[in-house]
């Protein structure tokens, strides 16, 4: 019974790893560069983040070479900040953009950095182990709209519902 037990949880938690089909991580990434506060720009809407608007995450470097995330957002219904921290380390190469990242405990879920500004890290498309999680960041609270549409079409030749995207700030 304990094993089968212990072979149920190794598959749920497996469940929450991954990449959506046909989608691929950046390489040649460097963590260094990336830390530093994000700005959710444009998400599609998940159960952890429905009534959250002015999203931010920080990251920094932990100790122990893992990346502390503290992720900030107004909760439009409760009228308050909420803040929750975590942790996130990387899947494999460290030069590539997969990692996984926990906020309760044991429990890791996918966090695939799949497209990056590389010359100044000043954007990034993030997405989850299916195509129901996907983020476009900013190192800045707003976006060009420009940039924003390319990134945009970009998402939907890739697989994402970008009709249920919801935009911050300035937005397409």
């Amino acid at each position: 019974m304990i094993k089968k037990l212990c072979v149920l949880v190794i598959m749920l938690l497996a469940g929450c790893m991954g990449i959506p089909r046909g989608v691929t991580v950046v390489d040649n990434f460097s963590l260094d560069r990336f830390l530093g506060t994000w700005y959710e720009v444009a998400r599609i809407d998940t159960s952890f983040e429905k009534d959250l608007e002015q999203v931010s995450a920080l990251y920094t470097l932990a100790e122990d070479g893992s990346v502390k995330v503290l992720n900030k957002g107004y909760d439009r219904k409760k009228r308050e900040v909420q803040t929750i921290e975590g942790r996130g380390v990387f899947v494999g190469d460290t030069h590539k953009g997969a990692l996984k990242v926990s906020f309760f405990g044991p429990f890791y879920a996918s966090y695939n950095i799949i497209a990056l500004d590389k010359a100044g890290y000043r954007w990034a498309m993030v997405c989850g182990r299916d195509p129901a999680y996907f983020w476009i960041l900013s190192k800045d609270p707003e976006m060009e709209p420009k940039l924003l549409r390319e990134l945009v079409i970009r998402a939907k030749s890739l697989g994402f519902d970008t009709d249920h995207l919801h935009y911050f700030g300035k937005h397409p």
